[in-house]
């Protein structure tokens, strides 16, 4: 006789290889293997007498008696997790919380946030993904993203932190050996150092709408490695502001062209939870707009 607790662990297993769309993503997050994910959900298959899944080398889709079963019970599901979220806003934030987020905020600032959260919620494991590659929440079991620019994701759930400014910078050495740009024009004839998107580099970009692909001797799809070569006077390059602060104040970088309107690029937090989201990852998305908060004051 199939006992209650076999009878969920098929449930589970089924309503996140649907969620992630793979049973490695739902094996990730129900932290098993793809292989036990798969046979839990044949499991629950040979149960209800129906293929709920269809298999195939690289896809995963949903039988009509499939798409039905998941209308029942995934609400089901959900319920049960927000019950569990009441519990542990008594008892604590725990479990598993899976970001990913742009290269230079993931590793300027949430990778230097990363102990007070964990100091105030000593039960959750943060699992920290950087990347400027746009991640699939659903499909590859993350629980919220930290954005740059545009969303263009509209089934997701996003909340704004900032508006980051670029700025455009080279170091001391650089501007002794190659000279001072004074306007935008003089940027064409300088090593610029060009940043990578989608394999193309990115336009130098200004506040007033102007945009120009500069030739440069170094390209990368890595900002903080741009970064570094601006550093070590390289070339002069774009980034965002917040991530060169320090630098600036301290004369390792000079701003160029300090008088002219640079552009800002919005900051969301997003998530694919709707209002069903996590006690852990609303807790984190609340501290990241604390913490937002006292960078602006």
């Amino acid at each position: 006789m199939t006992t209650i607790l076999e009878k969920t662990a098929g449930l589970v297993a089924f309503v996140r290889t649907v969620d992630s769309g793979s049973f490695s993503g739902a094996g990730r997050f129900i932290g098993s293997s793809p292989s036990a994910v798969s046979k839990s959900v044949a499991r629950l298959e040979r149960r209800l007498g129906v293929r709920l899944l269809q298999r195939s080398t690289r896809t995963l889709s949903l039988t009509t008696e499939g798409a039905a079963y998941y209308e029942r019970v995934a609400p089901l599901l959900r319920a049960i997790e927000d019950a569990e979220d009441i519990v542990q806003m008594a008892d604590n934030a725990r479990g598993l919380l899976r970001v990913t987020a742009a290269v230079f905020v993931g590793r300027t600032l949430i990778g230097a946030w990363a102990k007070a959260f964990l100091a105030r919620h000593p039960n959750v494991k943060l699992e920290l993904s950087v990347t400027d590659r746009r991640v699939d929440l659903i499909r590859e079991g993350f629980d919220v993203a930290v954005r740059i620019g545009e969303l263009a994701d509209t089934e997701l759930t996003a909340r704004k932190l900032a508006d980051l400014r670029m700025v455009t910078i080279a170091s001391p050495s650089y501007l002794a050996r190659r000279s001072v740009p004074r306007t935008i024009d003089d940027l064409r004839e300088h090593a610029c150092l060009r940043y990578l998107q989608a394999g193309k580099p990115h336009p130098f970009v200004f506040g007033d709408g102007t945009t120009f692909t500069p030739d440069g001797p170094l390209d990368s799809n890595d900002g903080i490695g741009l970064l570094h070569a601006a550093l070590d006077g390289a070339g002069i390059a774009q980034v965002l502001r917040f991530a060169v602060e320090d630098d600036l104040a301290a004369g390792r970088l000079v701003e160029i062209l300090p008088d002219v309107a640079m552009p800002s690029f919005p900051m969301h937090v997003v998530h694919a939870f709707g209002s069903q989201l996590p006690v852990r990852a609303r807790l984190f998305i609340d501290f990241l707009v604390e913490q937002m908060g006292s960078r602006s004051r």
